[in-house]
């Protein structure tokens, strides 16, 4: 272990410890980013030519628009989701105790377009694998989890119109030579289990040693104890890291297009349109991109938001 990996080590693993115990740059939507999310192969019986493509949208009004969101608004609660340690994006505030960042704020609005109030969520804090079981058992709503849309997931659930496009970078010890993935023959990079960023991993990069955690934070344990020399995942992911981890760096460019979408049980459309109909009106209305700067302004400026795209 090199002198910096110590003090690294030593002076950061209390933080990464609150979150555990407490419990992607975007742009507008490109061709090249349908193709790679709509790759994956799908048997004859389920139709996908585009996995950002989802049914249409409408704008929410009070009063109900759909038998879904009618029983939602009955029960008093929105069930959904999240992730509770992956920082900027859904993490437990190790002050306040609450679940913050920027998918929780996609779960506000849609809660504040159902019941006039914001906070009528309730969390189930689930990792990367079990996103869509939750969903196929309709044990929540809805799940917003740093979520890639692709043809293979639709095959069992729903997705919203993306709402965020991550892209996935790797990163590494500030005193680390390598310059991207291509530099990482023969070394340890972790990734989360049941993520398509262990899957690329694997199959993509054969000369890298994938080593899996349950969650994103277990990456990072596991990177501050020297067991791993990188962690692989969407840069929204890793700009948190950094943030926790003045001793990591993020390098190289994204190497795949991670588009975001809102999980939705396969059998409840009408959810489906209704949170589009959210989504589009915050990225018409500015709250994206106020969002976007409180949260990920790190990245860069906010860019345009995705662009929703519907026909299903």
């Amino acid at each position: 272990m090199t002198p910096t990996r110590s003090l690294r080590r030593g002076a950061l693993l209390a933080s990464v410890a609150l979150l555990a115990g407490c419990a992607g740059a975007p742009a507008a939507t490109t061709a090249p980013q349908r193709q790679a999310a709509a790759s994956v192969a799908l048997p004859a019986a389920t139709v996908c030519d585009d996995a950002l493509e989802s049914t249409t949208s409408y704008a929410p009004e009070p009063g109900g628009a759909a038998p879904s969101v009618d029983a939602i608004r009955a029960r008093g609660a929105l069930r959904v989701g999240v992730s509770a340690d992956t920082l900027l994006m859904g993490a437990r505030n190790p002050l306040s105790g609450q679940i913050e960042g920027f998918d929780i704020d996609m779960l506000h609005a849609v809660s504040a377009a159902i019941f006039g109030d914001p906070n009528r969520l309730q969390f189930r804090v689930i990792t990367s694998a079990q996103r869509l079981e939750v969903l196929e058992n309709h044990e929540v709503d809805l799940v917003a989890r740093t979520f890639t849309m692709n043809c293979e997931r639709w095959g069992t659930i729903a997705f919203s119109a993306e709402y965020l496009t991550a892209g996935q970078k790797v990163l590494i010890t500030r005193d680390s030579t390598a310059t991207g993935i291509e530099d990482l023959d023969g070394q340890r990079v972790c990734a989360p289990e049941g993520t398509t960023t262990l899957e690329r991993l694997e199959e993509t990069y054969p000369a890298v040693e994938a080593v899996s955690a349950p969650t994103h934070t277990g990456c990072l344990v596991l990177f501050q104890q020297g067991k791993v020399d990188a962690i692989t995942g969407d840069d929204t992911i890793l700009a948190g890291f950094v943030a926790q981890d003045p001793y990591a760096k993020v390098v190289g460019e994204a190497f795949s297009a991670e588009p975001y979408g809102v999980g939705v049980a396969a059998d409840q459309p009408d959810l489906v349109r209704f949170v589009n109909g959210v989504l589009d009106q915050a990225k018409a209305d500015g709250t994206w991109a106020t969002t976007y700067t409180r949260w990920l302004g790190a990245l860069g400026p906010a860019p345009a938001p995705p662009v929703s795209v519907y026909g299903r």
